[in-house]
């Protein structure tokens, strides 16, 4: 059996951060001097970086990952277009290595949203009511302990209500697995082999 690829998405629990901004778009999440790496480990201490630093590089206090109750948060509760602008896989591994694996937003940027799953962390689109309710469930502090649930496809907030989410069952089930691209092509190895060992009898002068 091939290893997972990525670390796979059963059920998260943890502290929901409410980031209440419409279209933050990718550059805000890492900005674009940070790109330079083809690390995906490292990029956690830039994420959100403009709004969480000052120029000096001290904190800005009333940044909502700089208080203490989200430091450690897991869920990010987030506004209209999140992920917008440029298509830089670097965003997702900023929020990875954050230890950020859940985004919950009314709308996301395509791009933003296909790499979510290509790098172990759940987009999931809400209708805005929805995300309201969240939003004011995360706002509670370190008491705001969401939990979700991908494989029953449930959200359950800090007061015991319960949300269903819809998710494509291709992507659902390379979370579940923690298959990214790699380690799909890689499920077929078997079938790799056999064709390259194939192709060099039938063809050995390519």
């Amino acid at each position: 059996m091939v290893p997972p690829a990525m670390e796979p998405f059963k059920k998260l629990e943890g502290v929901a951060a409410p980031l209440n901004m419409i279209n933050v778009d990718t550059d805000m999440i890492i900005p674009k001097q940070y790109l330079k790496t083809i690390h995906r480990t490292g990029l956690g201490k830039a994420l959100f970086d403009e709004m969480r630093h000052n120029q000096d590089g001290s904190e800005k206090l009333d940044f909502v990952l700089n208080k203490p109750a989200y430091r450690n948060a897991k869920i990010l509760v987030a506004g209209d277009n999140f992920g917008c602008g440029s298509s830089r896989e670097h965003a997702p591994w900023a929020l990875l290595d954050f230890g950020i694996r859940c985004v919950i937003a009314p709308s996301f940027a395509d791009i933003f949203y296909g790499n979510c799953f290509k790098n172990g962390i759940l987009p999931i689109k809400l209708p805005q009511e929805m995300v309201d309710k969240l939003m004011d469930d995360a706002s509670r502090g370190a008491n705001a302990i969401i939990s979700i649930d991908l494989e029953a496809q449930e959200i359950r907030g800090p007061d015991g209500g319960m949300i269903k989410f819809e998710v494509d069952e291709f992507r659902k089930q390379c979370l579940l697995n923690g298959w990214d691209d790699i380690g799909l092509t890689m499920r077929n190895e078997d079938k790799i082999t056999s064709f390259e060992k194939q192709q060099h009898t039938q063809a050995p002068w390519l």
